[in-house]
């Protein structure tokens, strides 16, 4: 498991780029046969990738989270962004086709992942938050959450939300974690953007055309950067940092937040005359 440190706004406004795509983008999350782990120190969230040919399990180190197994203390938000594929929960078995999700919660020892079809392989995204309450683990059908239509194209943010895993829905400790996908001929996501001061939020980005890359906004408002993401990449977006993008073309994100509480409309607006 790789761990990212927490920092300050003005060390990030030092970085050069390539130090800035060390400390935010996560990339290589999806390998055939293999696991991912990122912790950052930003709410302590894990970040994770897990693309199994054969069944894979998670195992983690004491050193790194003090505990004998990954949901001792956590909870986890499971999409599949691949093939078909099915989670293994403590013996009972979750199939979850492309974008089909999984909430597990806390003191469950035991999660085994694998692809239904060794040759079309299921891409298990996850995020792990700490917890202190268990609550179900319940699977999400993308085709039973409402969506939810935002923005124009006139503004080119026309989009549809899905909410996964938030306080009137399927519940969690602190987990909140959903999905957006922008219509063709829509680039922007979340502009005018805001801050999340009591949540931090890690964007994974997907569904990006060979050709075409989303650049990631970041920073404080009056001290942004950017980051360009490429298909399947993630990005730690810290409490303090603006949450936005723009892509070349059209694209799917998934938006998971940890922190203060859940409350999805607990933002910061920033008017976009107040950007620099």
């Amino acid at each position: 498991m790789k761990i990212r440190n927490a920092f300050n706004p003005e060390y990030a406004r030092s970085l050069t780029t390539e130090y800035l795509r060390q400390e935010f983008l996560i990339g290589g999350l999806f390998i055939p046969g293999d696991i991912k782990l990122v912790y950052s120190h930003f709410d302590r969230i894990i970040v994770g990738g897990i693309c199994p040919r054969m069944p894979l399990s998670i195992q983690v180190s004491r050193e790194i989270i003090g505990s004998d197994y990954l949901l001792e203390r956590r909870e986890v938000g499971i999409i599949n962004i691949g093939s078909r594929g099915t989670v293994n929960v403590d013996g009972k078995e979750y199939v979850l086709d492309r974008k089909d999700g999984l909430y597990v919660g806390m003191g469950t020892r035991d999660i085994q992942f694998s692809s239904e079809n060794p040759k079309e392989l299921a891409k298990f995204y996850l995020n792990c938050a700490t917890a202190h309450k268990t609550y179900p683990t319940e699977k999400i059908e993308l085709s039973q959450i409402e969506p939810i239509h935002l923005g124009s194209t006139e503004e080119a943010n026309k989009r549809i939300l899905y909410k996964y895993i938030h306080p009137d829905g399927i519940k969690s400790c602190q987990l909140v974690m959903g999905l957006t996908t922008l219509e063709p001929g829509n680039v922007w996501n979340t502009m005018p953007c805001h801050t999340h001061v009591r949540r931090m939020e890690v964007y994974l980005y997907f569904d990006i055309k060979e050709d075409a890359v989303v650049f990631h906004l970041l920073g404080e408002p009056t001290e942004t950067r950017h980051i360009v993401v490429r298909n399947e990449e993630a990005v730690i977006s810290p409490s303090w940092s603006i949450h936005s993008g723009v892509g070349t073309r059209s694209y799917t994100f998934i938006w998971g937040m940890v922190g203060e509480n859940q409350t999805f409309a607990d933002m910061d607006e920033v008017p976009i005359k107040a950007l620099k």
